[in-house]
């Protein structure tokens, strides 16, 4: 392994561009209790990385995460970062292993590991809500109980980790057209995501709404856009498309993605490139 391997710099390399010892180096880091804080938080946000994580990976997150002694924020950082496998796991399965860059073993003790420390009430909030929003990207029974419990629970935290979680449990439509009410824009956005990802189709208003404010911020006017093409496929091509004129390159290309995906919900074909040979025709 390097020693002069820059672990900061990491934060700002692509994955793939990665030496070939990252994984090595965050496992080394994460097990090194002397290690600088700050390294070790950096380790265990990369670690969850589809370039890097295994079980050997996954096991050191475990053992953060169940330590008292490791700081709160790092415990957090190693829940959030089982997500992403968890995920890709529930969606893959393992029937090729090579699909999936952990065992099916591993992935049912990260299952069975996240929801017995989530119901321990000795870990603290932030590493529990970390957990959820983790074991949520693999949704098992007792989830909806415990994004219901949140949810209700008046805690603003607990609130918006909720919210989060819907996205990946059905069941809340009631919640989720609530919480697009809310002042707070942390969870208003988290709102639009998941009525985007199940299609509520009550929330159409208020998200074309959004996508037709000029002062919507940038990043809630992105998950509209999507939640838009989601929601209502017939209709998305005619409210975005005025945004495939914007200034901003990230905007347009929100737009033409939310178009394309639209076009083949709605039964079409979306060829941006006709698209684009029209618009310099009618100009």
């Amino acid at each position: 392994m390097r020693d002069d391997l820059d672990l900061k710099s990491l934060e700002d390399t692509p994955p793939w561009d990665w030496p070939a010892d990252a994984a090595e180096k965050f496992q080394e880091i994460l097990t090194n209790r002397q290690a600088d804080e700050s390294d070790r938080l950096i380790a265990a946000e990369l670690a969850g990385d589809f370039t890097v994580i295994n079980d050997e990976l996954a096991a050191s997150l475990m053992a953060i995460i169940r330590n008292p002694e490791e700081s709160e924020q790092l415990r957090a950082l190693a829940a959030i970062s089982l997500g992403p496998v968890l995920e890709h796991a529930e969606t893959s399965g393992f029937e090729d292993p090579d699909d999936v860059p952990i065992t099916e073993e591993t992935f049912l003790n990260i299952q069975v590991f996240l929801r017995k420390l989530y119901f321990d009430n000795n870990v603290p909030k932030e590493v529990r809500r970390r957990i959820l929003e983790a074991s949520v990207r693999s949704p098992d029974d007792w989830h909806p109980d415990a994004i219901r419990a949140a949810y209700n629970s008046g805690d603003r935290d607990w609130v918006l980790t909720a919210v989060f979680s819907m996205r990946f449990v059905r069941g809340f439509e009631e919640q989720i057209l609530e919480a697009l009410k809310s002042a707070d824009p942390e969870i208003h956005y988290e709102a639009v995501e998941a009525a985007g990802t199940w299609e509520v189709a009550a929330a159409w208003p208020h998200v074309v709404a959004l996508v037709e404010d000029t002062t919507t911020p940038k990043t809630l006017l992105l998950a509209a856009i999507g939640a838009v093409a989601s929601i209502n496929p017939a209709e998305a091509g005619m409210i975005l498309v005025d945004l495939t004129d914007s200034d901003d390159e990230e905007i347009v290309e929100a737009a033409h993605e939310a178009m394309a995906m639209a076009e083949v919900g709605s039964g079409g074909d979306y060829d941006e490139e006709e698209e684009e040979d029209e618009d310099e025709w009618l100009n």
